[in-house]
């Protein structure tokens, strides 16, 4: 069965963490990408005759492979095959694969480099094409790779890779696109890292663009030029050398190149900056709007930026937050460049998503074009939107989907996004400092506790304010739940316990229910003829791209439902589990469905350091389906077989729970009469032991009622047990038939019959519990709310008077029958 694209990456993950030893995944990683370069460029040339890079003989990844074992297998793959490859196509060095200090001495050597072949010398490896139509193995395995490398290198050591959904971000806030993308057009990146940036400005802008980058670090500037070449961008020029000292692009008079595009994660407030540079007559004119501090190289990450640009240029960079407020030089320069008008924009990122950093982060979009007559800035918040990943935070695909909607849309949403004034920022209050909390309150609205509702009852009108998005679509619920008490508060006319069922009830709020399942059945209708047209060779990445944006469409002006919300469910869903079986009819077309395999769990190493014997899961839960799983063909035909195991389940439980009851009872600490119970003797309590006890009992001829009442508690003991048995032998005689019939069926299915499992009993149902959910969260948020308002409310300072002199009294009462009062 061929392995999934999610199983694939975990797979290479796993494989290689294992074998890097003692290693720090920062250097480990060029030797795993290096691997990964060699494999796809001698997949790739066998497959296309024109490809750009050139394999001497002797240099293929097929050269490495009939290496494996040989004693000088380091010694020979820098020689024979990286060398040659790296002197036929004008590359920096590669690792050396012979170095002892990393890899080991002698036999070990020889083993973890042979072992780190053998990972890339898989068949579902196959970078031929380098995609099933659309579906990018290669770039998606690379992402996966580099993400883990980066978590695991630590602080100091993560800097080389920029989270692939910031530089999404700053790819599409750039405003780069296929259609305003020339031949001409040029994207710059000035500390380039592994390129991951100048990427998906090239995805954005589709091919018709020169990448430029510069990287600091000669191994991961090669790191960078491999990622290019990798990703189909071999016309790319990647230099290694300090862009602030020595910048590698220059006009033909000797000033800086001017690019369409830039884009960069610089290294955050640098110290040694100013190392090498002229500032004083910095002959690219890059400080004439100011001079950045010393010991800081925020800004002159930022004025290179500027100088870099063409004069209806644009870029967008990452820079820490404190770029917009600090004072002194910075001030100054911030002032300088906010008086030309090139910042376009300012996004707010959460903290923690950085490898090198957890300071939270910003990114500044430029524009030169039109920049005089800018009149203000737009800002956003996003600071809220992300998900903890272990030690990391994350931004979602809703949270980046938002980011950039709502900047290429220039929407002002309150708590997140506005166009500022620039007249508002030039202030005196202001005084040009951007912290973007002086412009965009996010704070969430305090929940109040009101005095007055507290002393004379009534719920605070202004806590109904609140809650408008849902008055909005149930204008006649409020009405009905609440009525006038007096001048802001009103009463609530249902009893608190019968808030739930008003609402659920509500004709309103059936209707509302109704038109939202209207909604999401004729987008899944409209997405079904879509996914009844998928065949070999579809494009997955078009489907996704399609699905998710006539979901959010669909719900584009919902009152109470968040698209963005369903659009992460989509997403979610599509990451797990839709890109794998769109992947495998790409590849194979609906046949994929027919497959399955035995899951084969590896065995472990015996101290002679040599893998032990695979064992093979048996039983129904050891089957995996490529595409179908054993339980939903369980679930859709063998529905009676299921119903049977789950009743001779259920017989289980029941026998078990009276046999726990018995011993419960009668032992000696839970005898209802508090003496020693019928198993206090017993040094164990189970079927043989009781058995033995109610022979004891049956041989001693007694028949008080007391024996009589003892044997029969041991017969039904014994009984449960029986009934426990039997029925775990029909469980298992039944399990087996299920094994037997669902291994059976997966060869007796039809392309209608899996397309009729994936489509609707996968896909469909599993998107449409996603509705649901919303649906509960609506619903449950607003009972909830109006509950906590009621009971907040209920008890008054009166009642709760009139309540304490009633106990007053009643207990002056007792005390005078006692006669403690006279």
């Amino acid at each position: 069965m061929a392995i999934k694209k999610t199983e694939l990456y975990r797979s290479l993950w796993a494989s290689c963490d294992e074998l890097r030893g003692g290693m720090d995944a920062s250097q480990y990683k060029d030797y795993v990408l290096t691997m990964l370069f060699v494999k796809y460029i001698s997949d790739k040339a066998k497959s296309d005759q024109d490809f750009a890079i050139e394999i001497p003989d002797g240099a293929s990844f097929e050269d490495m492979v009939n290496l494996i074992g040989n004693t000088e297998i380091g010694d020979k793959i820098n020689k024979q095959v990286l060398n040659p490859i790296k002197e036929a196509n004008g590359l920096n060095d590669f690792p050396d694969f012979n170095d002892e200090s990393k890899l080991g001495k002698g036999k070990d050597l020889v083993e973890t480099v042979s072992n780190l072949v053998r990972i890339f010398n898989d068949n579902s490896l196959d970078f031929s094409k380098n995609s099933a139509e659309g579906d990018d193995i290669l770039g998606d395995a690379y992402e996966y790779l580099m993400r883990h490398f980066a978590t695991e290198s630590g602080k100091s050591k993560g800097q080389f890779y920029t989270p692939a959904e910031v530089s999404r971000i700053l790819a599409k806030v750039i405003g780069i696109t296929f259609n305003n993308a020339t031949t001409q057009t040029t994207a710059y990146d000035p500390t380039c890292g592994s390129g991951s940036l100048l990427l998906k400005v090239a995805n954005e802008a589709g091919k018709a663009i020169t990448l430029y980058g510069q990287e600091k670090e000669t191994t991961t500037a090669n790191l960078a030029h491999m990622n290019m070449i990798l990703h189909g961008a071999e016309t790319a020029e990647i230099v290694a050398d300090n862009t602030l000292t020595r910048p590698a692009y220059k006009e033909d008079d000797g000033s800086l190149k001017r690019f369409d595009y830039v884009v960069a994660n610089p290294p955050f407030s640098l110290k040694s900056w100013s190392n090498g540079v002229n500032i004083e007559s910095d002959e690219y004119n890059r400080f004439t709007l100011g001079v950045p501090p010393e010991k800081n190289g925020d800004y002159a990450f930022l004025l290179h930026i500027l100088q870099s640009m063409k004069a209806k240029g644009k870029a967008a960079v990452v820079l820490p937050h404190g770029v917009l407020f600090r004072g002194n030089a910075e001030g100054e320069i911030r002032k300088n460049i906010l008086k030309k008008g090139y910042i376009k924009g300012i996004i707010g990122l959460p903290a923690n998503l950085f490898y090198g950093t957890g300071i939270p982060a910003c990114i500044i979009v430029l524009d030169k074009e039109n920049a005089e007559h800018r009149k203000g800035i737009f800002m956003m918040d996003a600071s809220k939107g992300f998900l903890k990943d272990g030690n990391k935070n994350r931004l979602r695909e809703q949270d980046l989907r938002k980011i950039t909607d709502v900047f290429t849309q220039m929407q002002e949403v309150p708590k997140y996004s506005r166009m500022v004034p620039m007249s508002e920022i030039a202030d005196a209050k202001n005084d040009y400092n951007l912290n973007i909390p002086r412009y965009i309150d996010t704070q969430e609205n305090e929940d109040i506790q009101d005095l007055l509702a507290h002393l004379q009852g009534g719920i605070p009108v202004r806590d109904l304010e609140v809650m408008q998005t849902y008055w909005n679509a149930y204008p006649k619920l409020k009405h009905d739940l609440f009525s006038p008490l007096r001048e802001g508060y009103v009463k609530l006319n249902v009893a608190v316990a019968d808030i739930k069922s008003t609402i659920y009830n509500h004709p309103e709020f059936k209707a509302f229910n109704a038109t939202l399942d209207r909604t999401y059945h004729d987008w899944l209708d409209g997405q079904m003829k879509i996914w009844e047209t998928l065949a070999q060779h579809s494009n997955g990445k078009d489907l996704i791209a399609q699905m998710s944006e006539s979901l959010l469409e669909a719900f584009e002006n919902n009152t109470l439902v968040n698209g963005y919300d369903l659009y992460q469910y989509a997403m979610t869903y599509w990451q797990e589990t839709m890109q794998d079986d769109v992947y495998s009819v790409s590849l194979d077309g609906w046949k994929a469905g027919n497959e399955w395999e035995r899951t084969i769990i590896k065995g472990k190493k015996g101290k002679d350091g040599k893998p032990g014997k695979d064992k093979e899961v048996t039983g129904l839960a050891g089957v995996e389906g490529r595409m179908i799983s054993p339980e939903l063909l369980s679930q859709v035909y063998f529905k009676d077989l299921l119903n049977q195991i789950g009743t001779a389940q259920q017989s289980v439980e029941n026998s078990q729970a009276t046999m726990t009851e018995i011993e419960e009872e009668h032992t000696s600490t839970g005898s209802a009469q508090g003496e020693e119970g019928l198993f206090a003797d017993l040094e164990k309590v189970n079927a043989s032991e009781v058995a033995k006890l109610l022979k004891e009992r049956t041989s001693t001829g007694s028949a008080t009622a007391a024996v009589k009442e003892e044997i029969a508690v041991l017969k039904n003991y014994i009984a449960a047990s029986e009934a426990i048995k039997k029925a775990n032998a029909e469980i298992k005689t039944l399990q087996a038939d299920l094994e037997k019939e669902v291994i059976a069926k997966y060869a007796k299915l039809t392309e209608a019959d899996i397309k009729d499992l994936v489509l609707n009993h996968k896909w469909k149902a599993h998107l449409l519990t996603t509705l649901h959910h919303e649906q509960d969260k609506i619903s449950q948020g607003l009972t909830q709310r109006i509950n906590a308002l009621a009971e907040r409310y209920a008890t008054t300072l009166a009642s709760s008077q009139t309540e304490l002199a009633a106990a007053e009294t009643k207990v002056m009462a007792h005390l005078e029958k006692m006669g403690l009062v006279w």
